[in-house]
């Protein structure tokens, strides 16, 4: 099939491009099949309810917010009553994400926000406009909650079924385009990385160093992956305005991207097995195919010339 030269060159293409191709797949795989879907999106992020940097993040955001409803006062007419009020609200919201009902909660508000985004990237019929999400239920949870602590005017908070935006309208549209192409790409792209790998390694002059070849350069792909989730996480958290919520952030990240972290790792450990399998291999068969040494005439025994192992 060919000389040798253009045989390796094109194996050494195609091998190159399934190598390249691997990481890509698997972070397609990744998003559509772990994030895009529910069910593990809520397993991953369920355990964060106990976590002590989420929890101080969720109950500053609801304390800020009960207090405004409360106490809807100027910043600058802060009153005895302001201050002991917005104390006593902040020790039961802080006390509220250390029971039972948060961590039902939040499964469940994690849950509808989580549904309510699904739909619209995966219909393109939905209603132009913001993808919202109804918290009622949650508030209802933390005014019970706070109700039954006996917290004056706890009766007041109101459980209102106001669809909450939690994607603006301006992006639903790009959002919907890169998940359909993630999809595709979920699909299309580890089946092209094993199509060029098998047809790299047959049409290589030699094989058993193709498949070497393949090995390393898929490991280097899963160490290229997990440097990537490394370098996303340290960006990530450098962009968030708020440093005291950073904690709750890296926690949620790690939750996300704990599947892909072992994933990366994965690759490299198949990548680094199949190179040195298919090394020793090699080095085994040389062996055996060596010729016996042949004496000379003047009584010496010499090895004859190594020839090149065949493909």
């Amino acid at each position: 099939m060919g000389s040798v030269p253009l045989r390796d060159a094109l194996s050494a293409t195609l091998l190159a491009l399934a190598c390249l191709l691997a990481p890509c797949g698997t972070l397609a795989a990744w998003a559509t099949l772990g994030l895009a879907d529910t069910g593990r999106y809520v397993d991953a992020i369920a355990p964060l309810a106990t976590d002590p940097a989420v929890r101080d993040a969720v109950a500053d955001a609801v304390d800020d917010e009960v207090v405004r409803t409360l106490a809807p006062a100027p910043a600058n007419a802060d009153t005895g009553t302001d201050a002991a009020l917005t104390s006593f609200v902040r020790d039961a919201v802080h006390s509220f994400t250390r029971t039972e009902a948060f961590r039902t909660a939040w499964e469940a508000g994690n849950r509808a926000v989580h549904d309510a985004v699904l739909h619209a990237l995966r219909d393109d019929t939905a209603p132009r406009g913001p993808v919202t999400v109804d918290l009622a239920p949650v508030t209802a949870q933390l005014k019970q909650r706070l109700a039954a602590d006996r917290m004056p005017y706890a009766h007041r908070i109101p459980v209102e079924h106001t669809a909450v935006p939690v994607v603006p309208a301006e992006e639903v549209a790009g959002l919907r385009k890169g998940y359909h192409v993630l999809d595709a790409a979920a699909f299309w792209l580890p089946l092209a990385t094993v199509v060029l790998a098998v047809t790299g390694i047959a049409v290589a002059a030699r094989r058993r160093r193709a498949l070497t070849a393949t090995g390393l350069g898929t490991a280097l792909g899963g160490a290229l992956l997990a440097l990537a989730v490394a370098v996303g996480r340290r960006l990530t958290l450098a962009d968030l305005p708020d440093r005291l919520h950073r904690p709750a952030a890296a926690a949620i990240y790690d939750a996300l991207t704990a599947t892909l972290r072992t994933a990366s790792w994965l690759l490299l450990a198949l990548g680094l097995t199949v190179a040195l399998v298919s090394w020793l291999a090699g080095r085994h068969a040389a062996r055996r195919d060596a010729p016996p040494p042949v004496a000379a005439p003047d009584g010496r025994f010499r090895q004859p010339p190594a020839t090149l192992p065949g493909p």
